[in-house]
């Protein structure tokens, strides 16, 4: 596991979110707003504890209720 976060560790809540990007572009339904790294992102690490993605790695979105997104790196 390298990050795992939730939406109340967000420094701007959902509502805000939302209320911000519509000011710029029309939301429908099912967009998905992807607001950044939570930590454990490995530009803050130091470099000889950077670990990067590679072939072969497994990386999951998840959305509570909603699903899950997986992909393996090739």
């Amino acid at each position: 596991m390298r990050q795992s976060s939730n939406t109340s560790d967000m420094v701007f809540n959902c509502r805000q979110l939302v209320a911000y990007a519509s000011r710029y572009f029309t939301l429908k339904p099912g967009d998905i707003i992807f607001t950044g790294a939570p930590e454990g992102v490995v530009v803050g690490k130091p470099k000889d504890k950077q670990v990067w993605l590679k072939p072969g790695d497994t990386v999951v979105t998840a959305i509570e209720r909603l699903g899950e997104l997986e992909f393996k790196l090739t």
